[in-house]
């Protein structure tokens, strides 16, 4: 039991259907709401470190809450997001995000991934 415990303390998890606002985020992690226009499911990863982080999958027309680890964050906070759409070869990707722990980042992924928008706060 206290390994499943251990282990649980490592994986990203979601809570879904809150707005961010209503939700106070501890500053051990940072949260990511992806809002999903498109109607294909996007698969999301965080870009950190050099590496690609997967923080799991958003469902065609729907939106999603994950609260991740702040070690996620490089030293400074610059991270990208990483949308790979599923059944298709589009993709979106965002600029370099500069974020803390304990902030919020919004993701809206549009029909076309190329137009998508973000921001921290």
């Amino acid at each position: 039991m206290a390994l499943s415990l251990a282990a649980a303390c490592f994986l990203p998890h979601k809570k879904s259907g809150a707005a961010p606002s209503s939700q106070a985020v501890p500053h051990t992690e940072f949260a990511l709401r992806v809002t999903n226009h498109n109607y294909l499911d996007v698969v999301v990863y965080v870009l950190h470190h050099g590496q690609r982080t997967r923080v799991g999958t958003v469902t065609g027309s729907s939106a999603e809450l994950f609260f991740l680890p702040a070690r996620l964050l490089v030293l400074g906070g610059d991270i990208q997001l990483f949308g790979d759409a599923i059944g298709n070869d589009t993709y979106a990707l965002t600029e370099r995000l500069v974020v803390e722990p304990g902030q919020y980042v919004d993701w809206t992924l549009e029909t076309d991934l190329r137009r998508s928008t973000v921001a921290v706060y």
